[in-house]
């Protein structure tokens, strides 16, 4: 009787979750037809100028030369469709289908409208044919600040599609940044802000590694403002024990910080301002904490990536924060 008992329920049990996952199925085929259909539902009517929102001019703002700028930056990836995803392999293609021109224009647009009036991003054909057509239809005015990409035998082309493409600054991004301290290589920095500066625009120093910076400093190259990781725990000791920072610093992904103590201490010295950059150890981290943790110690603005439907918390959150903010260094910015 029990082993009949038993049959029921199996079976019972497992018409349920055929059932369930049928249905889950096509929930999910609903939605992903939905997402590709349907507009993103923003506060936005694209066919008007752009809105202002009442509560944008709390987010407060700092400078970097003549450059006034929101302390809450956009990050580029909701543009170039490159996010970190560890070992999720999808996750590239996931952010190219979703941030299609017309979102990442409304995105910019939200943004904006929250009072984020600068954006990070690289200068490949992508970015700059979208940040150029949000100007010119959109009537937008956010300012974008270029990575940099020399190269050792070609230090002018990448930062000329820059200034061409109408950057407000440059900074030499962190994996070159990066390379050039490993190779004893810093005249190339130098060089580089040298020529940024010569088209009259703010030039800066991107680092994944602290002693990008510490070399900088200690040779005189003083750039006009700093790009660097900083988050609140050491992912990569947690995730890669086994690894030493030798072996970090070559690593492809490098979306952590490694020493977020020792950067938060030696950026106390530094006078020029400093964007952070990864404060949520791509994805890892609460907005609540990554950004509490990166004003406390000295960050003057931060870099984070916005899906649209992210923006106005993150806005939120950064405005909270910066309400009572409780920090060491000086703001520099």
């Amino acid at each position: 009787m029990s082993k009949n008992l038993d049959r029921r329920n199996f079976l019972k049990k497992s018409i349920a979750a055929s059932t369930a996952a049928a249905s889950l199925t096509l929930n999910d085929k609903a939605l992903s037809a939905e997402l590709k259909n349907k507009p993103v539902a923003t506060s936005l009517n694209t066919a008007n100028a752009m809105k202002k929102n009442p509560d944008s001019d709390s987010l407060p703002y700092g400078k970097i030369k003549n450059l006034k700028i929101s302390r809450l930056i956009s990050g580029g990836n909701l543009i170039s469709g490159y996010a970190h995803s560890r070992d999720l392999r999808y996750v590239g293609a996931m952010m190219n289908r979703y941030n299609t021109d017309q979102r990442v224009l409304d995105t910019l647009q939200l943004c904006e409208e929250n009072g984020i009036n600068t954006i990070i991003t690289d200068p490949r054909d992508k970015p700059i044919r979208i940040i150029n057509s949000y100007w010119k239809h959109r009537g937008g005015k956010m300012q974008w600040i270029s990575e940099g990409h020399p190269r050792t035998n070609d230090i002018k082309t990448s930062l000329k599609r820059a200034v061409d493409g109408g950057a407000s600054a440059i900074y030499i991004q962190g994996v070159i940044g990066d390379k050039w301290a490993r190779e004893k290589r810093l005249d190339l920095i130098a060089e580089s802000l040298d020529f940024i500066r010569q088209n009259n625009l703010p030039a800066g120093v991107g680092a994944h590694m602290l002693n990008v910076i510490v070399d900088c400093q200690t040779v005189g190259i003083d750039p006009d403002f700093y790009v660097k990781t900083l988050h609140s725990k050491n992912y990569w000791s947690a995730q890669r024990p086994d690894q030493n920072l030798d072996v970090i610093e070559n690593h492809a992904d490098n979306y952590w910080s490694m020493t977020p103590e020792e950067t938060a201490e030696f950026m106390k010295q530094i006078d020029k301002p400093w964007i952070a950059f990864k404060v949520l150890a791509a994805g890892a981290i609460h907005p609540r904490e990554g950004f509490k943790y990166a004003f406390e110690n000295g960050a003057d603005f931060i870099c984070v990536g916005m899906l649209d439907f992210q923006v106005e918390e993150d806005v939120a959150i950064a405005k909270k924060i910066l309400s009572n903010v409780n920090r060491q260094r000086p703001w520099r910015a």
